[in-house]
């Protein structure tokens, strides 16, 4: 969805806070989606020793069962565009909520590898149409002058639900006397772990039933006075609504539809612009980030800390995460993108440096060195510290902005899609790459944050206080 700069609208001028709450509440609702995002992205973390013993397989083997979520991830992020052009935003999420239900019911009482694989491609569909679904839609209910504080709402709910994924996990263990495999409501602890996402899925299930459909898919579909209704239970009654309509009428036929075909040109395929946005996707994820929150149990049991505290440093490691998120919301206006880009990545080089370093240390009685495990542990919270504080926002602030009104839909969605391919590469080979030398895992991930940082300073532009019409 194109934005446009405009005088302000009839809602941004009469924006009354007595309708702010109901407001708040269906931008909340329309965000559990981005909850279940988060939730199911990394729930598997308390699962990956159990299936490995489990279903005896290799490292290899493993990572692509982690890691094929992110193929349905890609398609579901691709389609549900369409999807809720066609159907409508609210159908969407129904649709979201009862892949997300299937899919925690399917991996926690799996077959075979194969089945909980084929579950896993399920939830990631789910997680490719909320990532879309939710922001477009709590950008087309709110009053525009509460605009991007309602639309921070996804990214906050999205930390939230990695968090209590990991102390649901941490619990769960704890129930199960410290055993991923022990008994637990009649299954594996494990098993329970992937199923308890029924809870908050069907609560998004029930959410969507009581919160409205967007304005603007009514008015595509020529349901005017519906959509009327709709504003004014968001902006209050003191709106002209015929005026309001008539904005967003103009504005939807102002968008242009960008092809794929835009996107070419120059002298290696892309326009300049193109790569610089694929660039940034890939750094972000080429840092390693998304270990932190699928391994990071793994990563700590491999170097001699006991399971039940390995699942207390991922759930202290994802409230790390939340609390960068925040300084990051707070910032990215104040500051800017880019310095904040670069403030994060050199704080990125030296949480991993710090990683690697210490993983070099041989193991004593299957355990790191006192000193080297402390400064490990620190320096993982440092690292997801410094990505949350930069690259975990800022990359999707730039990727909202940086782009040309003409290319910006179909640049957004190559640049989202090079993410999704990235986060793959480095959830699938993790788990390979660990077994034949962690350190030297982390000195890959320490040099790509490290090139982050030219990269910015060469090839990134600043786009705070930029009108989009002034992206070229």
């Amino acid at each position: 969805m194109a934005s446009t700069s405009q005088a302000p609208s009839p809602g941004a001028r009469t924006a009354h806070p007595d309708h702010l709450g109901h407001v708040i509440f269906i931008a909340a609702a329309a965000a559990m989606g981005g909850f279940l995002f988060g939730y199911d992205s990394s729930v598997i973390n308390g699962a990956v020793e159990a299936i490995r013993d489990r279903y005896d397989v290799g490292s290899a083997v493993l990572a692509q069962v982690i890691a094929v979520a992110l193929i349905g991830c890609a398609i579901g992020a691709a389609t549900a565009g369409r999807i809720a052009d066609r159907i409508g935003r609210i159908r969407c999420m129904q649709i979201a909520a009862v892949l997300f239900t299937v899919s925690a019911v399917g991996s926690a009482l799996p077959f075979a590898l194969w089945d909980l694989a084929m579950w896993r491609i399920i939830g990631g569909f789910a997680i490719g149409m909320a990532s879309v679904i939710g922001p477009a839609y709590i950008a087309e209910v709110s009053p525009p002058a509460y605009r991007g504080r309602l639309g921070s709402f996804q990214q906050a709910a999205i930390v939230i639900g990695i968090a209590v994924s990991q102390l649901v996990n941490w619990g769960l263990l704890n129930a199960a006397g410290g055993d991923q495999r022990g008994e637990l409501m009649g299954l594996e602890a494990w098993q329970v772990m992937l199923g308890v996402m029924v809870i908050p899925a069907i609560l998004y299930g029930l959410l969507s039933f009581a919160i409205p459909e967007s304005p603007r898919f009514l008015l595509s579909v020529g349901k005017r006075e519906r959509a009327k209704e709709i504003l004014r239970e968001v902006e209050g009654k003191d709106v002209d609504f015929d005026a309001r309509v008539a904005e967003i009428e103009h504005a939807m036929h102002r968008e242009e539809k960008s092809s794929f075909k835009d996107l070419l040109g120059g002298s290696f395929f892309f326009k300049p612009i193109v790569w610089i946005g694929i660039g940034l996707s890939v750094f972000q994820q080429f840092v390693g980030i998304n270990v932190a929150f699928y391994y990071s149990s793994t990563l700590w049991q491999s170097v001699g800390v006991d399971p039940t505290q390995s699942f207390f440093y991922s759930f202290t490691t994802s409230i790390i995460n939340i609390v960068g998120t925040v300084i990051a919301m707070i910032f990215v206006d104040r500051i800017g993108r880019k310095p904040l880009a670069l403030i994060g990545s050199v704080g990125m080089v030296i949480g991993l440096a710090l990683e690697a370093w210490a993983f070099s240390f041989d193991l004593v009685d299957g355990k790191l060195p006192a000193a080297q495990g402390w400064v490990a542990l620190i320096a993982a919270h440092v690292f997801v510290l410094f990505f949350a504080l930069s690259w975990g926002v800022v990359v999707w602030v730039f990727l909202g902005e940086m782009f040309p009104n003409r290319i910006r839909a179909a640049a957004l969605g190559v640049a989202a899609s090079a993410q999704w391919i990235a986060n793959w590469a480095i959830t699938a080979s993790f788990p390979s790459l660990a077994d034949w030398n962690l350190s030297a895992t982390y000195v890959i991930y320490t040099i790509f944050a490290a090139l982050s940082i030219p990269f910015v300073l060469k090839f990134v532009k600043e786009t705070k206080g930029k009108a989009l019409e002034e992206m070229g």
